[in-house]
């Protein structure tokens, strides 16, 4: 596993820098505790309101709204405006959530694991997957889930910039044993081959921009998306494994695992990785137009020229 090193570890690290990490950590650790004490339901709602109520308020929300101009043109502004604050309280409750999602695991009968089958079979299989989703819902549970099948994954993540509150992530996920692993450079890449290699399985998130990844269509628009799932199936010559989250009433959860995408090595390296990327992101399109209110809308998905070719409304 990797991570963000401590400032210790690294002398660019200015006191000034480190004294802002360490109040930002102290914050963090009260917000955790203060949801810990209130107990999971009553996390869930109270972050949602607080996000519902503010994030219209803030900047980011014109982000949301263009996002959902692009990905819905023939949504009336009305209706996505709606739409936009619905997220807006989905976001607040999964934010609240990490915080006791010791308390959101199978076995606390809060998830409900559609394609458990799969997941066995993998188990039984001893060979790695790539497992793929996005950033759906509490996708935190989509992690619970595969731990509790017991197929060794490595879980990636992107670190949190600030490496003490980075520390107390890695904790929260540790608390219902989730092995946290995030790739940085050429390091990072040698570690997860190295972790397949050993049979390990790997679950990463692929809908967020990545500029120099190949360009396929999302809602019909240019996207550049992340090739690593593809590249590393073809390696090991195993499949994609996709999985989604779904919110349902009351703080539960709905987790997938779908018909696995087999990646077919032509001898046309390029063209395959190609047509991998496209057919997991049109995985995610197709569970983004199932339940819009899930996803993350609040990130800059698609390229400038998309967002710049917008008409004035």
């Amino acid at each position: 596993m990797a991570g963000s090193p401590l400032p210790g570890d690294d002398d660019k690290v200015g006191l000034g820098q480190d004294l802002i990490w360490r109040l930002e950590a102290v914050a963090f650790a009260g917000f955790i505790g203060l949801m810990r004490l209130i107990g999971l339901e009553a996390a869930s709602n109270l972050g949602g309101w607080l996000l519902r109520t503010l994030g219209p308020r803030v900047s980011t929300h014109r982000v949301v709204l263009r996002n959902l101009r692009i990905a819905f043109p023939e949504m009336s502004p009305g209706d996505r405006q709606r739409l936009a604050v619905e997220q807006w309280e989905q976001t607040g409750r999964t934010f609240a959530e990490t915080a006791v999602m010791d308390q959101l695991t199978p076995a606390s009968g809060r998830i409900d694991v559609v394609g458990a089958e799969r997941l066995e079979a993998i188990r039984q299989a001893g060979r790695p997957v790539v497992f793929v989703s996005g950033h759906m819902a509490n996708i935190e549970t989509m992690a619970a889930v595969l731990v509790a099948s017991g197929v060794p994954v490595q879980v990636t993540y992107r670190a949190a910039n600030n490496p003490y509150v980075d520390a107390q992530i890695r904790a929260a996920r540790a608390r219902y044993g989730v092995k946290l692993f995030a790739p940085k450079g050429g390091d990072g890449a040698r570690e997860l081959l190295a972790g397949m290699a050993r049979g390990e399985s790997v679950a990463l998130m692929n809908d967020q921009k990545f500029s120099e990844g190949p360009e396929v269509t999302f809602f019909g628009q240019p996207v550049n998306a992340a090739p690593g799932p593809t590249r590393l199936a073809l390696r090991f010559g195993t499949v994609i494994q996709p999985m989604s989250v779904v919110r349902l009433p009351g703080v539960r959860f709905r987790v997938t695992a779908h018909e696995p995408i087999e990646v077919v090595s032509t001898g046309d390296r390029q063209a395959d990785i190609a047509r991998g990327v496209q057919e997991i992101t049109r995985f995610v399109e197709d569970r983004v137009r199932e339940n819009p209110v899930d996803w993350f809308w609040v990130h800059r998905r698609w390229p400038d020229r998309v967002y710049a070719a917008l008409e004035p409304e």
